[in-house]
């Protein structure tokens, strides 16, 4: 299979390159450093229990230019969401009459940017689970246990495109479900990466530091609690226990719980606040649910989106 990866950083990096190990025709689409070490010495990636480099052009091929990679079959939409507007914009050379997009992007809407340059057709909406990282350019972390890649059709159908790329994805060693309620999967993930990362950007802090105080639990609590509330009255299905469920999650696995908008923020960089936050406060107006601590955090957060370095 062709396959094309818009954003190779962390994420689009590690599936990119399992996708190339396990021998698909793979191109990355990265730029800067991280292109030019690729090129050089090729794609690393470590995990807890092995390590392997992919050499480029050989095993794994990487531009900073879409035209030269040409119409793929798969094309993973893995950038920061505030780089749609120019993001979708270039990858379309890679968009033929019969690629799928999947989109790998936090949000509950974000796949919409694609959609509005491709038409719905070609696109599938996803939730990517992984703890990765890219501490050097030209190479990629993978840790834990939890690697994951659930997604669907708009529509709820059981379509033979899903089915062939859970099973190209699994084939590759990414564990893949392809599920009837992409809606449930989306809001689902939202209200937990939403949360933490709204409340540890918005206060500086981790959860580890944060759930250890009362008050800032029930800030947690609440700020799941108004998500929950928006998506049920969006007419999502969520699961009955999901804010305990997911607040159980968090207190078991504190030391793993990182947002990246958080590291974000500290760094100075550009914050995924309209695809996150901002994104439940259009969601509760649109329903008619209240928000208050998203209105608080996305308004605080606001002036530092696009980046104070």
């Amino acid at each position: 299979m062709r396959i094309g990866v818009m954003g190779a950083g962390s994420i689009g990096g590690y599936f990119g390159g399992m996708l190339a190990r396990s021998g698909h025709q793979v191109t990355l689409i990265a730029r800067g450093a991280h292109l030019e070490a690729i090129k050089q010495e090729g794609l690393r990636i470590i995990r807890d229990d092995e390590q392997f480099t992919l050499r480029c052009p050989a095993d794994v091929g990487a531009t900073d230019d879409p035209v030269d990679v040409g119409p793929v079959d798969l094309l993973l939409l893995t950038v920061k969401t505030y780089h749609n507007q120019q993001a979708v914009q270039d990858m379309l050379p890679m968009v033929g009459p019969d690629t799928t997009v999947l989109c790998l992007q936090n949000g509950i809407d974000s796949y919409e940017a694609a959609e509005q340059q491709v038409g719905t057709e070609r696109v599938l909406p996803g939730a990517a689970y992984i703890e990765a990282g890219m501490p050097d350019p030209g190479v990629v972390t993978q840790k834990g246990q939890v690697v994951r890649i659930v997604f669907g059709e708009l529509d709820g159908s059981e379509s033979r495109r899903g089915s062939q790329i859970r099973e190209t994805l699994e084939a590759a060693g990414i564990p893949a479900l392809f599920t009837q309620d992409i809606g449930q999967t989306l809001w689902s993930k939202f209200l937990f990466i939403a949360t933490m990362a709204g409340v540890t950007t918005l206060s500086r802090q981790t959860l580890a530091e944060l759930l250890v105080r009362e008050e800032w639990r029930q800030v947690v609590l609440s700020c799941m609690r108004e998500i929950e509330a928006v998506g049920r009255a969006t007419g999502v299905s969520l699961e009955t226990r999901i804010v305990d469920d997911t607040m159980e999650y968090m207190e078991a696995n504190l030391e793993q719980m990182h947002a990246s908008m958080h590291a974000d923020i500290m760094s100075g960089k550009p914050l995924e606040l309209e695809a996150l936050n901002g994104a439940v406060v259009r969601a509760g107006r649109a329903a008619g649910v209240a928000t208050p601590i998203n209105d608080v955090i996305y308004a605080m957060l606001k002036p530092y989106a696009p980046g104070t370095g």
